[in-house]
């Protein structure tokens, strides 16, 4: 089967298109016919070795698909000919294993695309939303890097939960997409002060600030926060990590966290079962969708994982495999 393979750590163009062997399933796995992987951010750190875990080389890219299983390992309570979606690792391949208790089943009314590019934007913004700031209904959220992966997640499921949005991006373009999916205020973080403009436009009521971004964005909109409020910290797309000043948390009485999703249900089990099941009843309704922004072939992942680097992404990247 064809895969692309990370040969050393480096940059998306060092990666290769190659024929690898067919994978088997062991007990408790289903063997899957990949046919859309969607491409993350932390895809890119991982080929770069730079993320939290380190994978050595060589090895397949990727955590996040949909597709048909074509076996079933001993134990694993799927069929031939089902539709599923789930994370694994190696997803960008034309066969892909998939653990029986990271896999779904895909709703009738999806597509390989959605439901690919569903899984972890939507459940990292959605254990954010739900467990760590604990958004209530008419709650002032701000998303930083919102038309991106999970910042329009998080858009989404704001907007569902009933809570009030101001998205924060760095382009008319950008900003006009979060408008289209239920954001009430945007601000151009590249144009604009993001600390006066969050003040304004929620009348100094802004509750939570989700930063999945970091770098010079960070501290501003912690500066917007009303008392009291929350801030969740969720990856650093802009390339480092900010430095917060205490005394701003202490000064505000401002609450800030942190929220990975590889070790979040370890450390809450009971809202992880909550939040999934939660998630899972909002996606099989129909009630959220991932916007996919941009799709490419599997000879193309290269240039995919670039656009997903460079910050160009609109909502969500595929891969289109099958």
């Amino acid at each position: 089967m064809r895969a692309v393979v990370c040969r050393s750590y480096g940059p998306p163009e060092s990666l290769v298109l190659d024929d690898v062997p067919e994978p088997v399933p062991a007990p408790g796995q289903v063997l899957v016919r990949v046919h859309a992987a969607a491409v993350n951010f932390p895809d890119v750190l991982f080929i770069a070795g730079k993320y939290q875990v380190k994978i050595p080389p060589p090895f397949i890219p990727g955590n996040e698909m949909a597709g048909e299983v074509i076996s079933v390992g001993e134990g694993a309570p799927f069929r031939k000919g089902q539709r599923v979606a789930g994370t694994t690792f190696g997803a960008f391949a034309e066969q892909a294993l998939l653990d029986a208790t990271q896999a779904a089943l895909v709703p009738d009314d999806a597509d390989f695309a959605s439901a690919a590019a569903f899984g972890v934007t939507y459940r990292t913004a959605y254990h954010a939303l739900r467990t760590t700031a604990a958004v209530k209904q008419g709650d002032w959220v701000v998303v930083l890097g919102a038309a991106g992966g999970v910042g329009l997640a998080a858009v989404d499921l704001a907007v569902a939960m009933g809570a009030r949005v101001l998205a924060a991006a760095s382009s008319p373009e950008k900003l006009e997409l979060c408008r289209q999916r239920g954001a009430e205020a945007v601000v151009d973080y590249d144009r604009e002060d993001l600390k006066l403009r969050i003040r304004e436009l929620t009348g100094d009521a802004a509750r939570v600030v989700l930063d999945p971004v970091g770098g010079s964005y960070a501290e501003p909109a912690l500066r917007g926060l009303a008392r009291g409020g929350t801030f969740v910290t969720l990856g650093y797309a802009a390339g480092s990590i900010p430095a917060i000043p205490l005394n701003l948390v202490m000064l505000k009485d401002i609450c800030v966290r942190g929220m990975e999703i590889r070790t979040f249900m370890a450390d809450y089990p009971d809202e992880f079962v909550r939040d999934i099941e939660e998630l899972t009843a909002m996606f099989a309704a129909g009630t959220v969708r991932p916007y996919i922004g941009a799709r490419f072939p599997l000879a193309e992942t290269p240039a995919a994982l670039r656009y997903v680097a460079d910050r160009k992404v609109l909502g969500k990247v595929v891969i289109d495999v099958a």
